[in-house]
């Protein structure tokens, strides 16, 4: 077939896949023969993240488990689940463009793969037909219109993993469309990013509210182009009605780290969004994986740890030293200075700026002043 001359074989993970060529060298998902599935080397650090929480489901689990790979353009991502993971599971890998599914089928049979299978279906009608313990959206936009489905088809218990790149609706840079797809006003802010993961999140228990689900985020984090969300769905009233009391709204008029809302935001998950106990074991499982992202991987989770348990949304040093019309003290000494004083304080991973602490504001100002 003439549309092998496109493809190339390339190395993820301990997993050969092959992929179709970009017309330039390096440039995007956007860039290779019109209709051909892409292959995104910039989501690498998603992928590899995604083999650590999908094989610690895995390891806890005494059932053989129902995975789904919903979005999966060139497979690559199933691919790895399959050859990657140890235990007793099934990878199903699903595209809707066949091209993709004759991709997905040829990198089931390159890595030699016996628990995969490649489907080639609308998402949402798998969703409606079928039961998984886990489910992975990772679409080119939102993965909103797959929620509804989603949640309906996780398993108790069961994991939905979904990644965002419409950033711009969710930070509020054009909040029509955050309002139209999400349901929720965004905040185009210094903590715009932490305002659209919580919407993302919060859109996501709505959901499962629907149908008495509740949901538990375990790992949550944004990227300069994407976020992505792991939570649990428990199939169960009590959870449902505790995760129905953490989305909220935020009144006009309130601060969100140094600026005032001029309008109620929201709704959004005001709950914490990372589950801190996962962490260590995490950690215990990427230790023995040979993942091209390690090292990153290794400070994000670090990262991600630290910030678990602190107070919703930051402050930068660059937003308070314009506030207060000075210049901004080493990130070291502010520390320090609020540490002394007995106060909480965190960097966060949403700006490398950033820090989150529970010091009024008051205590802060003097440390600027």
């Amino acid at each position: 077939m003439y549309k092998d001359t496109f493809l190339k074989i390339i190395t993820e993970g301990s997993s050969d896949i092959f992929v179709y060529k970009n017309k330039e060298k390096n440039k995007g998902p956007g860039l290779v023969e019109k209709g051909l599935p892409f292959y995104n080397p910039s989501m690498e650090l998603n992928r590899d993240l995604s083999i650590i929480v999908l094989e610690h489901l895995i390891k806890n689990s005494k059932n053989p488990l129902k995975i789904l790979d919903g979005l999966s353009a060139s497979g690559i991502r199933g691919v790895r689940f399959a050859n990657e993971i140890s235990g007793n599971f099934t990878v199903y890998i699903n595209d809707w463009n066949k091209e993709s599914y004759d991709l997905i089928k040829k990198n089931i049979k390159e890595n030699s793969l016996k628990n995969a299978v490649a489907l080639n279906k609308n998402l949402n009608t798998i969703l409606s037909e079928e039961k998984f313990d886990y489910i992975d959206i990772d679409p080119f936009g939102s993965p909103v219109y797959f929620f509804d489905s989603a949640v309906r088809s996780i398993k108790h218990n069961g994991i939905i993993a979904a990644t965002a790149t419409d950033t711009a609706a969710l930070c509020g840079v054009y909040p029509k469309v955050c309002i139209r797809r999400y349901d929720a006003q965004p905040f185009h802010c210094t903590c715009m990013k932490e305002v659209g993961i919580r919407i993302l999140i919060g859109c996501l228990a709505r959901n499962a509210n629907r149908y008495d689900k509740g949901i538990v985020p375990i790992l949550s984090y944004t990227t300069d182009h994407y976020f992505r969300i792991y939570v649990s769905v428990y199939n169960n009233t009590t959870e449902a009605n505790k995760t129905r009391e953490k989305v909220n709204i935020i009144p006009k008029g309130k601060m969100i780290g140094i600026d005032k809302t001029e309008k109620e935001i929201g709704p959004l998950y005001t709950g914490k969004i990372q589950k801190k106990q996962i962490f260590p074991y995490l950690r215990s499982i990427l230790s023995d994986k040979n993942l091209g992202t390690k090292n990153i991987l290794w400070n994000l989770l670090d990262n991600l740890e630290f910030e678990s348990d602190a107070n919703m949304f930051f402050y930068t040093s660059d937003s308070l030293s314009k506030y207060f019309k000075t210049s901004p003290p080493k990130k070291k000494d502010l520390f320090n200075f609020l540490q002394k004083k007995s106060y909480k304080v965190v960097n966060t991973h949403f700006d490398p700026a950033g820090f989150k602490t529970n010091a009024p504001f008051d205590i802060i100002e003097k440390m600027f002043k």
